[in-house]
């Protein structure tokens, strides 16, 4: 669940997204990437074009071998990350993916 922090403290809150609604043991797979302790924002790039494009290799080079990069290209599929790094894509490409996967999906539906 994300944090929300107040004033006067911190509390839990429920997203009301459907999507986001993800039991805490679907993600324990964030312990062991290969990111936890780098800078959140290396993964989310803004900026110039061409300071963008090189914070993103950067951001890449971090997920290149992480073991679970898999899982974490998954999850931000199934909650619809649309900004960042995740899983080793940027948004263009998690964005090609999906595409990719309606298009599969469309096509052995219709081909039954």
């Amino acid at each position: 669940m994300p944090l929300i922090r107040f004033n006067t403290g911190v509390r839990w809150c429920h997203m009301i997204e459907r999507r986001f609604r993800h039991d805490p043991d679907q993600t324990t797979w964030i312990d062991g990437a290969r990111c936890i302790g780098e800078d959140p924002e290396l993964f989310f790039p803004m900026g110039a074009p061409s300071l963008v494009a090189a914070q993103t290799l950067r951001a890449k080079a971090v997920c290149d071998g992480c073991p679970v990069l898999d899982e974490c290209l998954e999850w931000s599929l199934a909650t619809a990350q649309d900004a960042g790094v995740w899983g080793g894509l940027d948004e263009d490409e998690r964005r090609e993916l999906r595409r990719h996967r309606r298009r599969a999906a469309t096509l052995s539906t219709v081909g039954r």
